[in-house]
């Protein structure tokens, strides 16, 4: 059995759409981004925009309770990734815009069917914890 982080070439390691098999790739920094906490409502927020584009104010705006220094951090990973394009204006006062790349609508687009699932099995999966919890509690 070939470990899990053992280095592999994703170019090589997938056929065609139609023959492909889920095989987890090795840990790259790109799950890591995806997962937390404000990547991805950042993402959805700018494909919804109008030409999938905001400023930074608007942005913060639309993702709330989150920190201007967060969302700073959150930018410039995804724009880092090439899931987000940074526009400066050098305007007084400056203009900055956030716009959406095809690898963030990809990233969207991939994520799409993990949110059906998880809109589809999330009752089940918050009664198997409470069991869980209850017998563990004894």
């Amino acid at each position: 059995m070939k470990p899990l982080d053992e280095q592999t070439d994703v170019s090589t390691q997938y056929g065609s759409e139609n023959d492909r098999q889920f095989r987890p790739i090795p840990s790259n920094g790109v799950c890591s981004l995806l997962s937390d906490k404000w990547t991805v409502p950042v993402l959805w927020r700018l494909s919804l925009a109008e030409d999938h584009r905001l400023r930074f104010s608007a942005l913060r705006k639309e993702v709330r309770e989150i920190t201007q220094r967060m969302l700073t951090l959150t930018l410039r990973n995804l724009e880092r990734d090439g899931f987000v394009t940074r526009h400066y204006f050098p305007e007084v006062p400056p203009r900055v815009e956030y716009e959406l790349t095809d690898i963030g609508h990809g990233a969207l687009h991939a994520l799409e069917g993990f949110n059906f699932w998880i809109h589809d099995n999330l009752d089940a999966i918050k009664a198997r914890r409470r069991a869980y919890d209850d017998q563990t509690d004894r």
